[in-house]
């Protein structure tokens, strides 16, 4: 038995709000979670206005995608992660500020295991100003770029670093910091991900330190480069955050972004991860 989704375009490249479901039978039916998944592989970005999926279907949900992350995540429900610039509710929230800059989760793993293949976001509070999270799709970018172009990026690999995109917002971290950040592992990625579908994505963001074989400077203007171009205007889906709705993106084919928000607001989002099973190649 297979589901359709009523889904209307957000963006010209990225985006689409998903209509008629409500958050027990997403929760649920196998039937509609195929259907998630095909929508996101056309879409990559699913947005559920006013859902109020509660913490546990939303790990329900996320299941019926693949494995999920269990690890602790500042939240009483296993598989939850809150999202909050709060320290008394995430110990680690400083983290969080380099998710003001354009990312890929995953570029930079522990063990190096696959990107994440989906995540899910529920908003429980939102911010007075800011918070929006912005969207842009690395499948489009690619689409969009010249035969010459798609040719010459097809052969440079690129080194990610957790430090890259903390610098960008700790530009001058004291010692211990910059310790911490330099314990994460780095990886060198292909700039172009073929993926078993056929399809061709970029993987760019700030976690893209430099080009392997390439002057720095260089290699950084054309990383620089490639992003500006991913996330020009008329290729964003901004989401405006209201109480109860829920997202859920193909991490492995967006890159996205959290408006600045202040660190005293009471902004607080659920995520749930679903782990990767296709490694960058």
């Amino acid at each position: 038995m297979t589901a359709t989704l009523a889904c209307r375009p957000l963006a010209a490249t990225v985006g689409a709000e998903v209509g008629g479901l409500d958050a027990g039978r997403l929760a649920r039916d196998d039937a509609v979670a195929g259907a998630v998944m095909e929508a996101l592989e056309q879409y990559g970005v699913l947005v559920f206005r006013g859902l109020h999926l509660g913490p546990e279907d939303q790990v329900a949900f996320a299941r019926r995608l693949g494995e999920i992350d269990y690890e602790p995540g500042h939240h009483p429900v296993r598989g939850i992660y809150r999202v909050t610039l709060d320290k008394a509710k995430n110990s680690s929230a400083d983290y969080l500020k380099a998710t003001f800059e354009w990312h890929m989760d995953g570029c930079t793993p522990l063990h190096g295991e696959p990107p994440q293949k989906a995540t899910v976001l529920s908003a429980k509070q939102v911010a007075a100003s800011g918070g929006e999270t912005e969207f842009a799709s690395t499948y489009a970018a690619y689409d969009l770029l010249g035969d010459e172009e798609k040719e010459r990026l097809g052969s440079l690999h690129v080194v990610h670093t957790l430090e890259a995109s903390q610098r960008r917002v700790h530009p001058d971290p004291a010692p211990e910091q910059l310790e911490r950040w330099r314990k994460r592992p780095s990886s060198t990625h292909p700039l172009v991900w073929r993926r078993r579908t056929g399809r061709r994505s970029l993987v760019v963001g700030a976690h893209a330190d430099h080009v392997v074989g390439m002057g720095t400077g260089e290699g950084r203007t054309l990383l620089a480069e490639l992003l500006d171009r991913t996330t020009a205007p008329g290729r964003v889906y901004r989401h405006r955050w209201s109480v109860g709705d829920t997202v859920i993106w193909d991490n492995t084919g967006v890159v996205h972004r959290a408006a600045p928000y202040p660190p005293d607001s009471p902004r607080e989002l659920l995520r749930t991860t679903v782990f990767g099973d296709e490694p960058i190649r």
